[in-house]
């Protein structure tokens, strides 16, 4: 069974297909993409700031001005449809609990008995609010980058961005053609210029594991990799619409105050500080360690064997999803077929 059928779930459905493995793919979205299908309208395919493509076929040419939702969702429809990879959508699913014999899964499409699980749930539909004093009191606008569709419903409002993010700083730069705006962080942004280095990669995953080995909750890379200073980037830092503010005290009715008492006014307060593991689905099993995470050994569950979760942790990235799917799937077909060890 695969529950979610974005990178991480088509992957794993790509290399259970290739070794002859009976599954189940559910999904929760009304059809392909995954997450991707979420992005705000206005963020196109050439702006995106990585997408590996899935084993076994490539993206192939595209108009870099297309919307990145419609980019993705078209490509992961493509892909379904050719590898026969038959997903039941929308079906999200509810719980995964330990029955005789394996594991029980949950959904609006029913129940499905499972020998082993591969969860690829993501982490779109838990969007990360943190909470500061005042909070409740602004009279203006809040949200969370979860929610943008885009600049102009902004336009001639003042904007706090919060987050130090590739996302955050995405927003920053389409709000400001249309608004002021305040970049807030709570450390300060580290840009690098580009390539990205396998170097880099390899030191971000081995954070990121180290943690989840530990039962840590894992954490962003981007106090590793950093910030691509891409030329956009730099024109955008050169002009001042990147001069990142430290994080402030606490919120007003109409603004916010920095701990030296510094007041700015705000219209909006846009909450871009990333997301949480959509692992609700899995409480029955009872998998939380005392540190606030689940502990894992590469893609597998510690606590229960028969469960994999990929997109999760260091395989939290297009390229991670695809190399964790393979390496599930090499676990799960040893489980399964003995002989095949």
């Amino acid at each position: 069974m695969v529950i979610g059928a974005g990178q991480a779930g088509l992957s794993s459905a790509y290399f259970l297909r290739k070794h002859g493995l009976d599954f189940v793919v559910l999904d929760g979205n009304d059809g392909p993409g995954g997450a991707w299908r979420h992005r705000w309208p206005t963020l196109a395919f050439r702006d995106v700031h990585g997408l590996h493509e899935l084993p076994g076929l490539p993206l192939g040419a595209v108009d870099e001005n297309r919307r990145a939702s419609d980019v993705v969702a078209d490509y992961f429809d493509r892909y379904e449809r050719a590898w026969d990879l038959d997903v039941i959508r929308p079906a999200p699913v509810s719980a995964v609990r330990r029955v005789d014999g394996g594991l029980l899964v949950e959904s609006t499409a029913g129940n499905f008995p499972a020998r082993a699980v591969i969860s690829a749930t993501g982490t779109w539909t838990r969007p990360f609010w943190p909470h500061y004093p005042g909070q409740s009191s602004f009279l203006g606008r809040q949200l969370h980058a979860a929610d943008y569709v885009g600049p102009s419903e902004f336009a001639g409002r003042h904007v706090i961005v919060v987050g130090g993010g590739t996302t955050a700083v995405q927003l920053v730069l389409e709000l400001s053609t249309v608004a002021t705006t305040t970049w807030v962080t709570r450390r300060p942004p580290v840009f690098r210029e580009p390539p990205f280095t396998e170097d880099l990669g390899r030191r971000a995953v081995a954070m990121v594991d180290r943690r989840v080995r530990a039962g840590l909750p894992p954490i962003s890379v981007v106090g590793v990799t950093g910030l691509m200073r891409t030329p956009e980037i730099g024109a955008a830092l050169a002009n001042g619409i990147l001069d990142r503010k430290p994080m402030f005290d606490h919120i007003t009715p109409d603004g916010v105050v920095w701990p030296d008492g510094r007041f700015e006014r705000a219209d909006v307060i846009l909450w871009s500080t990333g997301f949480r593991a959509a692992l609700d689905h899995l409480a029955p099993l009872k998998l939380r360690e005392p540190g606030g995470g689940v502990r894992m050994d590469g893609t597998r569950v510690v606590a229960e064997p028969r469960l994999h979760l990929v997109g999760y942790g260091p395989s939290a990235s297009t390229i991670g999803a695809n190399r964790a799917g393979r390496t599930a799937v090499r676990e799960i077909r040893e489980l399964l077929v003995p002989s095949a060890a």
